[in-house]
């Protein structure tokens, strides 16, 4: 099916099953214990060893040798796999540097060997006795002391790196207003709960995966590519994902060493990244260094906003793109936008969260409020004045398909108590604490893509849905249920949904934002091509048979599903594509973020104490779900701004605090309220659905609405982050 035309009145309006609040349809197995994640395949692979990986103790080097004598005789060793036995590999197109290192060393803790035994301790002790023989050579670590030699990186996922619309510099020169400030945000690691994980198996030259991966097709195509075989002989099952926030996009070292390991030894082998080795193995967001200018009336309307951007990455690496959402969130006739890529020999930096917005908006919204302070105006009301309804790069001929910020700003500040704010800062007190609230936008691009599916009726009129669309607990499982029984308008406990296998029709899969509006697109194109064949087989017109109550009706006719299924079942397969609209309207998911935070007036600890969050993402299709999407983004906006910090040994080239102990991420008692709000809002020119992705919105602008608050409470303004204790004592003593 080609979605290439606005959305007209279709089922998905009838709003029965869509629309709705459910619990999560895979929750009562993932609560029981009984949902099988990949470490735990022993259904399917009842005779697995284990494998462990030694990480390197460079940064950046050669190996000079390798001595695994003690290693391999240790108790229940099977085997040892190093570059010099692993065979020729390539290298994924998605990976920049190689999964299995050596002898070249590529960053530190990238894996050389992993120790095949019979248990997990005795493979994980054999490891401690590899000796390996490094020869060093000087590396790049500090993005601050190299960013002069930064250089413009290629477009990144089809993104410039630069931009340019009208005159920035003659328009920032003569403005009444100036803002000319710089930020910078650290490296931040993925926290989430279920580690990188595969248990691998080969029949014949047949290779299965159970692994923790987040796009399915992408992973085939890359263990294919790095192991040299046929797709058509790869298979990944990834059924439940313990989270991913975007570190398992690709294929790691957990899935390319546990099929190595495999093979060597002839039986399954399982392997996980183990916690401490996550930071530096595998991927990180990366830290910038953002310079913004802005410069307006003295009403606060903006004639010229820019916004340059330095981060680092391995040879061959990306950007981090946090200009994205200067280049279309305000108004400005003159703009400009640059992004500068540093060769750094720190682990790889790539998608996190929300990538380039999550860390821009730190900066851009921070700016917006001290623009708001050096003009006299309301913060909200200087976002209002700057709205613009068309892409401020493009002009008037690129529209909005939906742009509700205003909106956004309006109801969550009547809903938060915007109004019982003091301008002026440092005016409230609670005891010992100094008060304040602060406001930020959120923006995030809607982003969608081809994605495909499966769906039949058996004999007993329950209806199945299959595509290799993945569940990062992010509740795919039950909001694409909720798309295929408000198709076949079935209850949504007569709907059958599997999720994560290769062998089922290629989704979008989970990332970006894009997964949930494009899979259930998906759905809903094979569930239009069942309807037809459904009607067909029931002698009625495709385009006007109902179909309600597990029955299909025309005039005052109607058959059961079960009855037109047959003993064999029905099935449709088909997917969903788009066309131009992307091109002839920008889209994007808007939002805004108000928090109230405490300081100590002597310790300058920061307690937040709510968080407020009105959002426009186009048809809400679960809000439980949604909901918890939004409060937990916002939960990692608060560590972005207060806490979350890769610490990075300049001397060694690696980071310091790799494990949960000391890479500190917020726990309940730092976020005691969060309220959110969901617009009304159909986006017609999104997709059939009329949604937009919602599960990254909410991080985007959340740490600077923590940020300003601070500035609020204390007039201590801080563009270093995390905004930490010691930061604001320096800054308090100063």
């Amino acid at each position: 099916m080609k979605f290439d035309t606005p959305a007209g009145i279709n089922p998905i309006d009838k709003g029965r099953v869509v629309g709705i609040p459910h619990d999560r349809i895979d929750g009562a197995a993932k609560v029981t214990g009984s949902a099988p994640y990949a470490y735990e395949r022993h259904d399917a692979a009842p005779n697995a060893v284990y494998g462990w990986i030694v990480g390197s103790a460079i940064a950046k080097g050669r190996i000079a040798a390798m001595d695994l004598r003690a290693a391999e005789a240790a108790p229940g060793v099977l085997g040892i796999v190093t570059h010099a036995n692993a065979g020729k590999l390539g290298k994924g197109s998605m990976n920049t540097a190689p999964l299995l290192g050596g002898p070249q060393v590529d960053h530190y803790e990238q894996a050389v060997a992993l120790v095949i035994a019979d248990t997990f301790e005795n493979a994980r002790d054999a490891a401690k006795l590899v000796r390996i023989d490094y020869t060093p050579e000087d590396g790049k670590y500090d993005l601050a002391a190299e960013s002069l030699k930064g250089v413009m990186p290629p477009d990144s996922f089809g993104t410039p790196a630069d931009t340019k619309a009208g005159d920035f510099d003659d328009g920032f020169a003569k403005a009444a207003v100036k803002i000319d400030q710089r930020y910078t945000t650290p490296d931040h690691s993925h926290a989430m709960m279920e580690p990188h994980a595969t248990t691998a198996a080969w029949n014949g030259d047949r290779l299965t995966l159970w692994t923790s991966n987040q796009m399915i097709a992408w992973g085939v195509g890359e263990v294919a590519k790095t192991l040299g075989i046929p797709k058509e002989k790869v298979r990944l099952v990834s059924p439940y994902i313990g989270g991913g926030f975007g570190s398992k996009l690709f294929l790691r070292a957990d899935a390319l060493l546990a099929a190595l390991g495999a093979k060597q030894v002839g039986r399954p082998v399982k392997v996980a990244i183990a916690r401490h080795q996550i930071p530096n193995n595998t991927t990180h967001r990366p830290a910038t260094i953002q310079r913004i200018r802005i410069g307006a009336d003295k009403d606060g309307v903006i004639d010229a906003i820019g916004h340059e951007v330095w981060s680092g990455d391995l040879p061959g690496g990306s950007p981090e793109t946090a200009a994205q959402q200067t280049r279309l969130l305000y108004r400005g006739a003159n703009r400009m936008t640059a992004h500068r890529l540093v060769t750094l020999n720190l682990p790889e930096g790539n998608a996190m969260r929300a990538p380039g917005e999550a860390v821009g908006l730190l900066a851009l919204e921070v700016a917006m409020d001290e623009l708001a302070e050096a003009c006299g105006v309301d913060p909200v009301e200087l976002r209002i004045r700057n709205d613009v309804q068309y892409d401020p790069e493009a002009g008037p001929q690129r529209p909005y398909s939906s742009r509700k910020l205003v909106e956004c700003l309006r109801a969550g500040a009547d809903r938060f108590g915007w109004d019982k704010r003091k301008a002026k800062p440092g005016q409230v007190r609670d005891g010992r604490w100094l008060v304040g609230m602060g406001v930020a936008a959120a923006f995030r691009n809607n982003l969608v893509g081809k994605s495909g599916a499966r769906i039949g009726v058996d004999a007993q009129g329950k209806v199945i849905v299959e595509t290799d669309m993945t569940d990062i607990g992010t509740g795919s499982y039950t909001i694409i249920g909720q798309t295929a029984a408000e198709m076949l308008g079935v209850p949504l406990d007569q709907v059958i949904v599997r999720l994560g296998d290769s062998r089922f029709p290629v989704s979008a899969g989970s990332g970006g934002q894009w997964g949930a509006n494009s899979s259930t697109a998906g759905v809903y194109a094979a569930a239009m091509a069942l309807r037809a064949k459904l009607a067909e087989k029931a002698g009625y017109p495709a385009d006007k048979a109902q179909f309600d109550d597990g029955l299909v009706k025309f005039d005052n006719k109607s058959q059961t599903l079960a009855a037109l299924a047959g003993r064999e079942g029905l099935w449709a397969e088909d997917s969903m594509e788009y066309g131009d609209l992307d091109k002839r309207y920008a889209q994007a998911t808007f939002g805004a973020h108000f928090c109230e935070v405490g300081v100590d007036i002597d310790t300058a600890e920061v307690r937040v104490r709510r968080m407020g969050g009105a959002f426009a993402a186009g048809r809400i299709l679960n809000p439980k779900s949604a909901r918890s999407q939004v409060i937990g983004a916002m939960t990692m906006g608060v560590g972005a701004a207060l806490m979350e910090s890769l610490e990075v040994d300049t001397r060694f080239g690696f980071f310091v605090n790799h494990d949960m102990a000391e890479y500190v991420v917020p726990v309940h008692a730092d976020i005691p309220q969060q309220d959110v709000l969901f617009i009304d809002e159909l986006d017609d020119k999104s997709s059939p659905m009329k949604a937009k992705g919602v599960g990254e919105l909410g991080i985007c602008g959340a740490g600077a609405a923590v940020a300003n608050a601070i500035y609020n409470a204390t007039g201590i303004r801080l563009r270093d982050y995390p905004l930490t204790i010691d930061k604001l004592l320096k800054a308090q003593a100063a």
